[in-house]
Formats: structure tokens, C-alpha cells, sequence
């Protein structure tokens, strides 16, 4: 008899979880791209000469000479990025780089509201990282933040004697909000620039910061606050001077930057943009510094930028299905000084065969990539392969780690959008033993809010084992994708412009309606259970739909997008004062009386993302109203609860499904 997978999703959920450490290759041959320890292991069998790497391990900045096979702590930064033998990092809110003999204070900050070298915007808009070094190594682009006039909210510290507030700053929908600048640091002159950054008033926002190869001038995209107009503008690296406006970029419902430019290699005049605003897709575009702009990937699906080498530019895309990730080729003939308008481009050339998801790692000199991949029924393979299509070697090919395990079916499959226009897919996990006669209570896992998609062809469909769990112990367990999600286009997406929650929970009704017809469902034992975005979601079925839903459990729940930070709640709700009625139909205050299931509402009670406001007043209102409410608060956890803790709440959760649905 197969043992049951609680021991394998305690291991899982208590473990801390590796993050995938960031790989620096100071080979002077590589222009300091970022690669991963994956391809750590691809230089040492494809470039044995190249000999230094470095990284980030908990908060450790470790060297790693291949030569001598030893590795050695050079400091303790926190975040590190070495560059042409120059290291910066941040101590506190100041910023400073190293060469490991001298060490230069590049911006000094002894105040909390004014910080230097951090990311920004709250990591919105693809920013990950507070500092950006020139081609060369020789300047600095890097972020001051000021917060001075950001609201302070309250966090309590309990495990003081007393109990403490300590405060994070916390921008919310419509209120005052950081002020960004970008500065340069010139290591031959020892000195510092600000960029004359004029567009939109003091609230825009500055993302996708692009060097030109020869160091000359930065490339900004300069985002409103209301997130409706870009200008991708170019500025003097040397004086801070605007010098031009490259393209624009305006959208009634929004429009995120997420990439940097990318020029191609050799040519300083042409670069490689990714939007979704022009042709209805996240396509890719070749463009030129004198404003022109010609597509490339002409394809009506979602694509993502990999390497480009000067002759071929490789892309991943949806185009073969929206829950597949291929990985394509366009040959390009953009020899020095050919304009823009006669750079030829060749068709695309599709280089996975093999059904599935594949993510892709390529070396800097795009000769090689590793292309690791799933499907639905294959675990995963991992392959070597050589962009001339000459070498391909099979590194590995995973068993299944379920094998020892009572695993279930997973079926993947589609419903329609509940405005006709898609198929929207989902994944179904069959009880253990199935039996179709027998009727059988359902678990929706919901998140449904942007930049996710929980559904695609990848081992048992990209799978949470806590689903399998719940199956083993006879749920059916169902996820969907719904409109408002990534990976399926512009129209796709935006959905939910100004009404978060409503075009999600009309698709998600379509997959429920369904099941419920079925004659092995028990309509009347539907739970649902979702974190974050997924625990507005929860609330909002459970609100919207009660005679339906019978449990549910919401973790991290959005409440009222008021209180949702500015650069994500304005994004796809505008303000309370530009669109009152949106914020009303939303808000889950005065849809407390509705609630008749049993829900339980999990919370970290140290959450700077989806602070304690949101779930602390939708449990007054439920007390005013008299409305049962079941409510756990895991003190010490911010957003996302990890660890023994979180080993805790999924039992809580399993617990809770077992006891009342």
C-alpha cells in the first residue's frame, strides 16, 4: 500500500526554500550578464578557461576561484553585483562599491525617508534591483528613493518585553506616494549625476533602465503615476541631460513597463523592446535610436525575450498553445549601418519539438542553452544543446518523484470564459480510488490576479502538492485560470480594468457550474481556498456566491482596495476618487452580511504587502453585523508564512476543509 503524501508535503512546506542564487561572471568576455548557477555548471563544461565566478548566499557575497576550487567570503552585502572588478552593495540606506582593496561611499543616507541603491516602486515594473553597472564597469546608474512623504503603518513586534511598533512605509491607493531619481556615479571622476527626468510631475515612475554599449546614455521608461502614458527617453550618462523621446506608449486601461531595451550585439543604433500596447500581444520590437520601430515577432500570442547574438534574436512564446513554452529563433541580416527599415528578418524557427513547458538558459556568447522541460505526464528533462543545432545531449531525465505515493489523476482541459470569447484552462485532481458513483465534495485553489498563471502543460500541470493531498483524502480538487491572468494577451489581461474580481469570479463560476452538474459532485460541499489576491478572491465567491460555497479559507485577503499599495492597486483600479463606483463593487466591507459559509481568514500579523487593515476591519464588520467568522493571525509571519509556520497553517487548513466541508 502506497503511503500517503502528508509526510512528503510537511517536508516541502517546512523546508526553507532554496532560492536560485545570482550568479555573477566576471569574465571579462561575458560584459558581466547575469547567469545562474546553472550556468556556473554550463561555463566550467563549455568554457573551462573562464575562472572566477561570484554570488549571493544568505547574505553572504562569496568568491569562487575555478582553479583552485575554493571559495572565500570577500564581505557581507546583501545585495552585490560585480562588475569589471567593482562590487556595489548597500549598508543601511547608503550605498558604497568595492574592488576589494578600496571601498568608495557612493551615496550616504543617515536618513530612514531617503535611500540609495534599493530597488523601488515597491518591485513593481520589473524592478528587482536598486543599481544598474555601465558596459564597461566605470559608472553607476542607481536609485534614491525619498519617502518622506509616504505614510508610516504600524507593525507589531512581539517578541520585545513590552511588544513594540515598528513602522514600514506603506504608499496607499491615492495618497501621497516615494519620489524617485536616478543617478550616475562615474568612477573616473569620482562624482555623481542626476538625470533631468521632467516628464509627469514627481510621482512617475522610472523603470527598464537601459545602458547604451558604448556608455554614453541611459535609457528610462518614464511611467505617469496614473499608469496610462509612456516615454521611453534617452539621457546623457555623462551630464544627466534629457536628450530625446524614442516612442511613446499610451493605454486607457494601463500600461506596465517590465523590460529593459536590449540592443543588439554590435549595433549601438538598433534595440530590442517588448510591449503588449501596439499589435494586441507582448511582442517584440526592433527599434532605433531615432525613433523607429518595426516588429518582430509577429505572432498573436504572449512572447518573452531570451538572447540575441547580432544575427539571431531567441524568444520564448506562447504561440503554440497558452499553456505550452517553446523556445524560437529569428535569423536577422543587420549588418553595421544597415538602417532599420532594410534589416531584414528571417521566419521563426521553433527549437523545442517536445510537448510541454520548457525554460531556457543560455550562455552569454548564444551558443549554447540548456532547456529544461515537463508535460503533464514526464516529471522533467534536462538538455544541452548547441544553437547551431549540431550538439544536443540529454543531462537528465527525472524519475517520478511520486512513484512511493498514493498519487492521483490530474486531467487538464478547458472551459469557456463566461463572456464567450476564450477558453480558459484548468487542471483536476481525481480523488484516490475514484469512483464514479460515489459523489465526492470539491476544492476550488484560486488566486486569479495578474502576472499568475496556475494552469499549464508541465508535470501534472504545475501541480501544488497540497492539492494532491486533498485528493488523496477524497476531494476533488479544481484550479483555474481565468481572464485577468498573464500569458494570453493585452484584451485578455485587462479584463479587470477597473473591477478587480468580477470578470475572474464570472469564469471561475463557468468551471464550478460544471462540476456541479456532474453526477459524482456533491453540489452542496464546494470549499474554496486562496492567498492574497487568491484570499479576495475566496471572499469575494464566498460573498457573491453563498449559496454555493460552503467553506472556505483566505489567506493574506485584500479587502478594500484603498488600502492596497499605489504602483498595483492604481494599476487595475485607478483611485477612489477617479473611480468611486469600481472601489464600491469591490470592497468586501459591506458584503460581510452576505457570508453564510464557514470561513476562516489566516493572516500574518507583519504583512507589508497586504497589511493587517484589510482583514482586522472585514472581521469588525463581521462582528457588527453578527455575522460567525473564524479568524488566525500567525504573529511573526509576514506575507507569504514560511517555515515551521507555515508547516502549521497548512495543517490548520487541512483541518479546517475536513472539519466543516
Amino acid at each position: 500500500m502506497r503511503r500517503s503524501l502528508l509526510l512528503l508535503c510537511t517536508a516541502l512546506l517546512g523546508g526553507a526554500l532554496h532560492a536560485q542564487h545570482r550568479v555573477i561572471d566576471v569574465h571579462p568576455a561575458h560584459d558581466g550578464k547575469d547567469l545562474t548557477m546553472e550556468d556556473v555548471i554550463l561555463n566550467r563544461k563549455v568554457w573551462p578557461e573562464n575562472r572566477y565566478y561570484s554570488w549571493v548566499d544568505a547574505n553572504q557575497y562569496r568568491f569562487f576561484d575555478g582553479i583552485r576550487r575554493d571559495t572565500v567570503r570577500i564581505n557581507t552585502a546583501v545585495e552585490a553585483a560585480p562588475i569589471g572588478g567593482w562590487t556595489a552593495f548597500n549598508v543601511g540606506n547608503s550605498l558604497s562599491i568595492t574592488d576589494g582593496r578600496d571601498t568608495v561611499a557612493v551615496a550616504v543616507s543617515n536618513d530612514r525617508d531617503l535611500v540609495y541603491g534599493q530597488a523601488v516602486s515597491r518591485n513593481e515594473f520589473g524592478i528587482d534591483e536598486g543599481w544598474y553597472w555601465s558596459p564597461s564597469g566605470r559608472r553607476l546608474a542607481f536609485f534614491r528613493k525619498d519617502e518622506s512623504r509616504v505614510t508610516d503603518f504600524p507593525l507589531l513586534d512581539i517578541t520585545t518585553r513590552t511588544g513594540t511598533l515598528r513602522t514600514t512605509k506603506y504608499p496607499m491607493n491615492g495618497m501621497d506616494s516615494e519620489t524617485v531619481a536616478l543617478g550616475v556615479y562615474d568612477l573616473d571622476r569620482g562624482g555623481t549625476i542626476y538625470l533631468a527626468v521632467d516628464d509627469f510631475g514627481a510621482d512617475r515612475y522610472l523603470a527598464g533602465i537601459s545602458w547604451s554599449p558604448d556608455d554614453r546614455f541611459l535609457y528610462v521608461q518614464v511611467l505617469d503615476r496614473s499608469q496610462h502614458h509612456l516615454r521611453l527617453n534617452q539621457y546623457s550618462a555623462a551630464t544627466g541631460a534629457f536628450v530625446k523621446t524614442l516612442l511613446t506608449e499610451d493605454n486607457d486601461a494601463w500600461v506596465e513597463p517590465l523590460d529593459p531595451v536590449r540592443f543588439l550585439e554590435g549595433r549601438g543604433d538598433l534595440f530590442i523592446y517588448r510591449t503588449d500596447n501596439r499589435d494586441g500581444y507582448k511582442n517584440l520590437y526592433l527599434a532605433d535610436t531615432l525613433g523607429g520601430v518595426r516588429r518582430l515577432t509577429a505572432v498573436d500570442a504572449d512572447v518573452e525575450y531570451v538572447a540575441n547574438d547580432g544575427r539571431s534574436v531567441w524568444y520564448t512564446s506562447a504561440e503554440v498553445s497558452p499553456v505550452e513554452n517553446h523556445l524560437f529563433r529569428i535569423r536577422i541580416d543587420a549588418a553595421k549601418g544597415r538602417p532599420l527599415r532594410k534589416v531584414r528578418f528571417g521566419a521563426p524557427e521553433r527549437l523545442t519539438p517536445e510537448r510541454g513547458w520548457h525554460n531556457i538558459a543560455m550562455n552569454p556568447d548564444c551558443t549554447w542553452y540548456f532547456d529544461r522541460y515537463s508535460n503533464l505526464g514526464t516529471p522533467g528533462v534536462t538538455r544541452l544543446c548547441s544553437t547551431d543545432g549540431k550538439r544536443a545531449e540529454t543531462l537528465a531525465t527525472a524519475s517520478d518523484p511520486l512513484a512511493d505515493f498514493a498519487a492521483c489523476t490530474v486531467e487538464l482541459g478547458t472551459v469557456p470564459s463566461a463572456d464567450g470569447q476564450y477558453e480558459n484552462y484548468y487542471r483536476l485532481l481525481y480523488p484516490k480510488d475514484f469512483d464514479p458513483a460515489r459523489k465526492y465534495p470539491v476544492i476550488l485553489y484560486v488566486y486569479g490576479g495578474p502576472h499568475s498563471q496556475m494552469v499549464t502543460d508541465s508535470w501534472l500541470g504545475n501541480i501544488r502538492m497540497w492539492e494532491m493531498l486533498m485528493a488523496q483524502r477524497g476531494y476533488l480538487v479544481y484550479i483555474q485560470d481565468n481572464r485577468g491572468t498573464q500569458n494570453r494577451g493585452a484584451d485578455f489581461e485587462k479584463a479587470i480594468n477597473r473591477a478587480c474580481g468580477q470578470a475572474e469570479m464570472a469564469d471561475q463560476m463557468v468551471g464550478i457550474d460544471r462540476l456541479r452538474a456532474l453526477p459524482y459532485v456533491d453540489a452542496d460541499r464546494i470549499g474554496v481556498h486562496g492567498w492574497s489576491y487568491g484570499g479576495f478572491m475566496t471572499i469575494s465567491l464566498m460573498t457573491t456566491y453563498p449559496d454555493v460555497f460552503k467553506v472556505g479559507v483566505a489567506g493574506g485577503p485584500v479587502i478594500d482596495w484603498k488600502w492596497y499599495e499605489v504602483m498595483y492597486g492604481e494599476r487595475y483600479m485607478d483611485t477612489p476618487e477617479t473611480n468611486p463606483e469600481g472601489f464600491a463593487r469591490t470592497s468586501l466591507l459591506d458584503k460581510a452580511p452576505r457570508l453564510r459559509g464557514r470561513l476562516l481568514i489566516c493572516q500574518g500579523a507583519v504583512d507589508p504587502t497586504v497589511v493587517w487593515e484589510h482583514s482586522l476591519s472585514f472581521i469588525q464588520e463581521c462582528i457588527d453585523h453578527g455575522v460567525p467568522v473564524d479568524y488566525f493571525p500567525y504573529p511573526l509571519a509576514e506575507h507569504n508564512v514560511r517555515g515551521p509556520n507555515r508547516v502549521h497553517l497548512m495543517d490548520k487548513v487541512t483541518r479546517y476543509f475536513a472539519d466543516y466541508l
